[in-house]
């Protein structure tokens, strides 16, 4: 039978060393039970031995290439935390590439791997907020089943092209968006987040995409009586509603101005348009835009949404993770204002579209 690999602690290298001092190499190693090599080996990195953990056996895959990077973006995270931003990995990578070139670092190419390495090394970790599920309706498989149907026999009857079969969607969004977790010291009781204190102000954004990956413009509906006068970019539609919320009214002009605008709209050929059952989308004057564009519609069932909604299932949550993102870079960066007082703003209207 083969001996045995032994493993020893930090603390018991020290005592060994220490007694080989006294005396010398080979009675340590009678006295404790170890090869004399071993002895020699751990005098020759005494010094390193001594700064590990006293639990710890080794330091392996650890050691730091980039020490001034790493003292820059520990000393970055702490201040962007003390102050309550949000930092995520995403963002350590794109302050360690900026900062490596702005200094001529040679070799760092700020890998998510490194990034890992830099967490364990300076003891950071990643906390998350809870969440709440959708509870799902009792005949679930039923009406996938019916829904699937309806859909299927339309697309037989008009041999529907991919590039005309869409879904819209309307997402809640915020004016402040901060990440559900953010980089910290492992621990903390207390993660504390800065933000404008418009976490709870809502608006609405309306996405739209065609089967074949086709994105149609967005389209956002802020609170408010009057149309905002900012320029806002192209490409995107604004309105506004007394509760911020889509309407009948919001319908009609979504149709107009982009279901219309999608390839193929203003020939008018027969398409297939998929929504979820919202009483806004189904009023009478709804349904006749939407027949007189050549459209057919498919209206998702109540419960299923995050079931059979290409945009609830694929594309809401990537698109809010990179709004999230954008909100994060733009919190701490210089576009931001501050009142007298000294409290953030929120970002302005054509901001945020």
């Amino acid at each position: 039978m083969p001996n045995k690999r032994m493993k020893h602690e930090a603390r018991f290298k020290i005592k060994v060393v220490e007694f080989a001092l006294a005396t010398n190499n080979s009675a340590a190693g009678r006295k404790f039970g170890v090869n004399e090599k071993l002895v020699r080996d751990w005098r020759r990195h005494f010094d390193q031995i001594k700064t590990l953990s006293k639990t710890k056996c080794a330091e392996r895959g650890m050691k730091c290439s980039w020490p001034d990077l790493e003292k820059h973006l520990v000393s970055w995270v702490e201040e962007n935390r003390n102050s309550g931003y949000i930092v995520t990995r995403n963002q350590i990578l794109l302050e360690g590439k900026s900062w490596a070139r702005k200094n001529n670092v040679a070799g760092f190419t700020g890998r998510r791997s490194w990034c890992s390495r830099f967490m364990k090394r300076h003891n950071l970790v990643l906390r998350q907020k809870t969440k709440i599920s959708q509870k799902l309706p009792e005949d679930l498989d039923e009406k996938i089943t019916d829904f699937h149907s309806f859909v299927i026999k339309r697309r037989k009857r008009h041999d529907y092209d991919l590039k005309q079969i869409g879904n819209m969607d309307e997402t809640p969004t915020w004016f402040d968006m901060p990440s559900s977790r953010t980089m910290n010291k492992a621990g903390a009781k207390t993660v504390f987040v800065r933000t404008s204190g418009h976490e709870k102000v809502r608006f609405t954004t309306v996405l739209g995409c065609m089967a074949d990956g086709t994105k149609l413009k967005p389209m956002v509906i802020f609170k408010g009586k009057t149309m905002p006068k900012e320029n806002f970019p192209p490409g995107i539609v604004v309105h506004v509603h007394p509760k911020g919320w889509m309407d009948e009214a919001g319908m009609k002009i979504w149709v107009e101005k982009i279901w219309r605008g999608r390839p193929g709209g203003l020939a008018r050929t027969r398409s297939l348009l998929v929504f979820d059952s919202f009483s806004g989308h189904l009023t009478d004057d709804v349904k006749r835009c939407v027949k007189d564009e050549n459209t057919d519609l498919a209206v998702i069932p109540g419960g299923l949404t995050s079931v059979v909604q290409p945009l609830d299932t694929c594309l809401n949550k990537p698109f809010k993770d990179r709004l999230r993102e954008q909100w994060n870079s733009w919190v701490i960066s210089e576009e931001r204002s501050f009142t007298p007082a000294g409290n953030m703003k929120r970002a302005s209207l054509q901001t945020v579209c």
